[in-house]
């Protein structure tokens, strides 16, 4: 083909590449439009772990001082008078020493929120401490919601995941209350000494997902009316933070499923295969120093000693070569001098050894051989 020829055939395929993505590109504006999406990424750091930590950062926005910890660390962070504790875990997790420390506290003008334990088994009979001390016996059924109406706002129902209450003949008069002698409270305000204990049956609408409702919001706001702006709001909260294995296996299973794989292919290359038995391969009845002990001794028998002492020389002199080339260079007298000097032995002894033995002189053999092997050994 001419060139002008191939020239054409590759103009003629750039037009019809050009013409095939300019295509492409107009169906693609014509059925495609660009459009935004909003995309919720995970929770990371105390927003994963605190379910608290959207209520202190409203808190502090409207200019309240609050604190979040999993704990409540007595020891380490002190409670004024005009504080407020809310306690977001169950209360059967405090101590006698707890318990009466909080109620110590507010006697003096603290505000206390603490919830009933959550729905699930429950022993009627085991004590509460801190609900016990404030007259409170928690009911032993099933959730019941109930509802709450804001001016401006859709009817809301509240608590359908929490356990209600009774109120004892021990327990002081409440101040608020909601809820009835038949169905039982979800929530009641109890004065103690200067300071307030509110009893709620949940806080899951004060949660993060929780105050996204302006209802929410709204009760919230009234919860924490006794002290509010009056001192340091402390959201108690119980970290629950997953095990390492647990994340392990859930979150990086990219990684250790190939290596399991690699791991079990490697057993199964490695294990023991089943099939029929193989008969065990007859033990050597010698030794290779044996079959070549063997081997000298019959040619020594039959009048080839020579051959020995010459076998013997060879490896001495081929070992000589490699450590001194000077000396396996040389020959006659000059060589039995250099090594005579070598080995602290004399020039006659040196040219004996290299010497050939007469046949059947076998003292002579072994002096000669033992002479040249301990001159090998030694270089």
């Amino acid at each position: 083909m001419k060139p002008n020829g191939r020239h054409g055939l590759l103009a003629l395929g750039i037009i019809a590449l050009v013409a095939l993505l300019a295509a492409g590109f107009a169906w693609w504006n014509r059925n495609y439009e660009r459009a935004e999406e909003w995309v919720d990424l995970p929770r990371t750091g105390e927003a994963q772990r605190n379910p608290l930590y959207v209520l202190k950062l409203a808190l502090i926005a409207d200019g309240v001082k609050a604190q979040a910890r999993p704990r409540l660390q007595r020891e380490l962070v002190a409670l004024r008078a005009r504080d407020t504790v809310l306690l977001y875990n169950d209360p059967r997790t405090l101590t006698n020493a707890d318990v009466k420390a909080l109620l110590d506290w507010v006697e003096g003008g603290g505000h206390l929120l603490v919830r009933t334990p959550p729905p699930g088994p429950l022993d009627v009979d085991a004590p509460i401490a801190l609900l016990d001390e404030m007259g409170i016996a928690v009911r032993n059924e099933g959730p019941e919601c109930a509802g709450l109406d804001v001016s401006g706002e859709d009817g809301h129902v509240e608590f359908c995941n929490g356990r209600r209450f009774d109120l004892t003949e021990d327990a002081p008069p409440s101040t608020l209350q909601w809820g009835d002698d038949a169905r039982g409270n979800v929530f009641v305000r109890m004065p103690h000494g200067d300071g307030v204990v509110d009893v709620v049956g949940e806080f899951d609408f004060l949660a993060n997902d929780g105050l996204k409702d302006a209802p929410h919001i709204a009760l919230t706001r009234q919860l924490l009316e006794p002290n509010y702006r009056a001192g340091t709001v402390h959201l108690i909260y119980a970290a629950q933070v997953p095990s390492f294995w647990m994340t392990l296996l859930r979150e990086s299973w990219m990684a250790w499923v190939p290596l399991l794989l690699a791991l079990l292919a490697w057993l199964w290359r490695r294990m023991q295969r089943f099939g029929p038995l193989v008969p065990t391969p007859a033990a050597e009845r010698r030794s290779l120093l044996e079959h070549i002990t063997a081997s000298g001794e019959h040619v020594y028998r039959y009048g080839y000693a020579h051959l020995l002492h010459q076998a013997t020389r060879n490896a001495f002199l081929a070992r000589l070569r490699r450590r001194d080339a000077q000396a396996a260079a040389l020959d006659g007298d000059a060589q039995a001098a250099m090594l005579a000097e070598r080995f602290g032995m004399t020039p006659s002894e040196i040219r004996d050894a290299l010497a050939t033995p007469i046949a059947r002189d076998h003292a002579a053999f072994r002096s000669r051989v033992a002479t040249l092997m301990r001159m090998r050994n030694s270089l």
